[in-house]
């Protein structure tokens, strides 16, 4: 009889000692998971701030790169900071996919688009501030022309990248024009002169110029010039007037034009000098 109390009572204390044992390891998983470091989205899972804004982009250098000194990612984290928060810049090669991620809240905005965007992605919300001026220009060797109207174009041949809206709606029907899919295409083009025009935004221009390098003629006046915007995801549509507002102070106190200076301006160094 005392043999098997004896026995009933190890199995009890067997039992317990396994459960004790269960709840400890259980505690232990939730003090892992509670204390983990969050990603953007399990953080808008349980309603809270992200750690880091990401907004994202499908324009390179000299606007962003991998080493975040681009003018984007200059501009983008010093307004998150102003404001007591981080915020940093996401390429996408893919321009169509960073729209989605940012319209679906999979990332928190965009970092440089055109004014209307909500219109088609309805969950975005513009900041109220211009980040930059996109000046869309031609580039030549050494001809000598002035750009005052789409037609000055015409006796040239031109390249431009496929797609890109801006200079297909308004060439003129008659002009020799060649498309192409990459930007280093187009100046690889112009160094052999098999065009006599390449059709870019001024500042990836040049450094598209540079990285080839290749002297080029930046053709005055642009051919168009459009207010670019930073945009953020609804859910965090209360940051757009703090962020608009320290844009805003960055450009009077000076820091954004010494980003511009420290990002852009160099560029300037590597074409001729001429402008008509």
């Amino acid at each position: 009889m005392k043999n098997r109390s004896h026995r009933t009572m190890s199995s009890v204390l067997l039992f317990w000692h396994g459960q004790a044992r269960c709840v400890i390891a259980s505690i232990f998983i939730w003090i892992l998971f509670a204390f983990a470091p969050l990603n953007n989205s399990a953080w808008a899972e349980r309603g809270a701030e992200p750690q880091t804004y990401i907004l994202n982009t499908s324009t390179g250098e000299p606007y962003t790169n991998e080493a975040g000194t681009g003018f984007q990612d200059l501009v983008v984290a010093e307004v998150f900071n102003r404001i007591g928060l981080k915020g940093r810049v996401e390429r996408y090669v893919a321009s169509a996919r960073a729209l989605i991620n940012a319209n679906e809240g999979i990332d928190q905005g965009v970092a440089m688009r055109v004014m209307g965007l909500e219109k088609k992605y309805p969950n975005l919300v513009r900041i109220d501030e211009r980040l930059i001026e996109n000046d869309f220009v031609a580039y030549s060797q050494n001809l000598d022309f002035s750009t005052d109207s789409w037609q000055s174009l015409e006796p040239y041949v031109v390249a431009l990248i496929n797609g890109w809206v801006i200079f297909e709606r308004n060439l003129s029907p008659s002009q020799t024009k060649t498309a192409v899919t990459e930007p280093d295409q187009m100046f690889a083009m112009l160094a052999k002169k098999r065009v006599d025009v390449v059709l870019y935004e001024r500042w990836q221009g040049l450094y598209r110029a540079r990285l080839s390098g290749l002297t080029v003629r930046v053709h005055e006046p642009p051919l168009a010039s459009v207010d670019m915007y930073m945009y953020v995801h609804k859910d965090y549509a209360h940051l757009a007037p703090k962020l608009a507002q320290a844009l805003r102070d960055m450009k009077s106190d000076g820091t954004y034009q010494a980003i511009f200076d420290l990002a852009l301006t160099p560029l300037l160094q590597k074409s001729d000098g001429n402008t008509n």
